[in-house]
C-alpha cells in the first residue's frame, strides 16, 4: 500500500514538473530562457537574442540608411515592452539607423550603451569572448540577422527573413559544447 501511494506521489510529481515547464516555456519562454540560465551554474551560459530592425521609411529608393517608420517606432517600442522582464548585459545593433533605432528603447530602458557589431563579421572571435557567459540582444537585418544564427549553429539552418517579417525572434542558448535554437514570431 505505501508503494502504491509512492508511486502516485512520484507520478503526480512528473505530472507537475512537466506542466511546470510547459508553463514556463508556452506561456512565457523568455522568462524560461533566462530561468534555465540561472538553473545552469556548472557550465558557462550564453543566451543571444536575435531580431530584425523594424518597419524601415521606404519613400526614398536612393536612400540607403533610412529611418524608421512610424509603425516601425511603434514596434521599437513594443520590443521593448518584449525584454522588459529580461536581464540583459549587452545590446548590438549594425550601425545604420533602423537597426539602432530598433535597439535604443530596449538599451535605455536597460540602461546598456548601444554597441555596434560589423555584419560582414559575424560572429567574430572578439565578439564571443566579449558576449561569453552573458545574455545579449543583437538587432540586424532580413539576411544578417539569420546569418548570424546560421554562423553560430556552423550550417544554414534558416534562410534570409522575408521582407516583411520585422517580428521574427530567434532565442540561441549555448550551454557548453550544445547549442539550442528556439524561434517565436512577435506581432
Amino acid at each position: 500500500m505505501f508503494l502504491d501511494i509512492f508511486i502516485l506521489y512520484l507520478s503526480l510529481m512528473k505530472i507537475h514538473h512537466v506542466l511546470l515547464l510547459l508553463s514556463l516555456f508556452v506561456l512565457n519562454p523568455l522568462q524560461a530562457q533566462e530561468e534555465a540560465i540561472v538553473d545552469n551554474t556548472a557550465q558557462s551560459t550564453t543566451v543571444y537574442y536575435f531580431i530584425r530592425h523594424a518597419e524601415k521609411d521606404r519613400s526614398d529608393s536612393a536612400n540607403k540608411n533610412p529611418d524608421l517608420t512610424a509603425m516601425g517606432q511603434l514596434r521599437a517600442k513594443n520590443w521593448g515592452k518584449v525584454f522588459s522582464k529580461v536581464s540583459l548585459d549587452a545590446v548590438y545593433s549594425t550601425a545604420y539607423n533602423r537597426t539602432e533605432q530598433t535597439a535604443a528603447p530596449v538599451a535605455r530602458s536597460k540602461q546598456l550603451e548601444l554597441q555596434s557589431y560589423d555584419p560582414r563579421d559575424l560572429y567574430s572571435d572578439s565578439f564571443q569572448v566579449a558576449t561569453k557567459g552573458k545574455i545579449v540582444l543583437v538587432v540586424g537585418h532580413s539576411n544578417t540577422t539569420p546569418a548570424f544564427v546560421n554562423t553560430i549553429l556552423k550550417k544554414d539552418s534558416y534562410p534570409d527573413l522575408d521582407d516583411a517579417n520585422n517580428g521574427a525572434l530567434f532565442i540561441v542558448t549555448i550551454i557548453g559544447d550544445r547549442t539550442e535554437v528556439q524561434v517565436l514570431q512577435i506581432n
